[in-house]
């Protein structure tokens, strides 16, 4: 009986079944560290379970796609006509998401045309640069803590009482907007600061609300509105 199983593949090459075994194993393995990297260094609102689910089965159906190709060119011209008639409409709202798709699938693929170590030593070093990029926030700019918006009544050419204030709390602060109002005294100004120290922001916000010709403070952290 097993030995009808083992031989019950007549492709046009052999079945080697330790490999075949090794190799889907593998892919699942390769997988495994795949998901939970991408759990552990995800951030946003686009994280799907399902998603994850996919990265770990992926893998398996990549080797086990490439183990029944084995080589076959008829075969790969009608598994390309299969995938034609299936296809998925799901689009990925983060590049990092595709690129973590085009892991699993290389990973799936090495496994499946027996390239064992390449595979190994391919997933731990893939897997190393994703959780270096996650714990070192490589990419990202901070380039302001705060932005200010108030209503100033006095003259533009007195500005500078408005500029020392802030130059005592900052390390550097931007104008980023200047609008003025028909009919009302005064411009709305919008100030992108870099604090000299995050804690003090309600003593800086208290001090701009006391500064003679300053109304309506409004505040928020740069943060918030970064793209997520």
């Amino acid at each position: 009986m097993n030995n009808w199983f083992v031989s019950g593949d007549f492709g046009a090459a052999p079945l080697n079944m330790p490999m075949l075994v090794l190799g889907l194993l593998l892919s699942f393995l390769c997988g495994q560290i795949t998901a939970w990297v991408y759990m552990l260094t995800h951030v946003g609102l686009s994280y799907s379970k399902s998603f994850v689910n996919s990265l770990v089965v992926m893998p398996v159906l990549v080797a086990l796609v490439m183990q029944v190709l084995s080589n076959n060119l008829v075969t790969a011209f009608g598994l390309m006509a299969v995938f034609a008639i299936v296809r998925f409409r799901n689009i990925l709202r983060d590049t990092l998401d595709t690129t973590f798709v085009l892991t699993v699938i290389v990973l799936g693929m090495a496994c499946g045309t027996q390239k064992f170590t390449s595979a190994i030593f391919g997933c731990l070093l893939v897997m190393v640069i994703f959780l270096f990029l996650w714990y070192t926030s490589f990419g990202s700019r901070h380039r302001f803590d705060l932005i200010v918006n108030l209503h100033w009544e006095r003259p533009i050419a007195e500005l500078a009482a408005l500029s020392g204030l802030l130059e005592r709390h900052t390390l550097r602060a931007h104008r980023a907007s200047q609008r003025s109002n028909e009919g009302y005294e005064g411009v709305d100004l919008s100030y992108r600061l870099l604090l000299r120290d995050a804690a003090r922001v309600e003593e800086l916000l208290a001090e701009l609300r006391g500064l003679a010709g300053v109304s309506r403070v409004s505040s928020l952290k740069a943060e918030d509105e970064s793209e997520i």
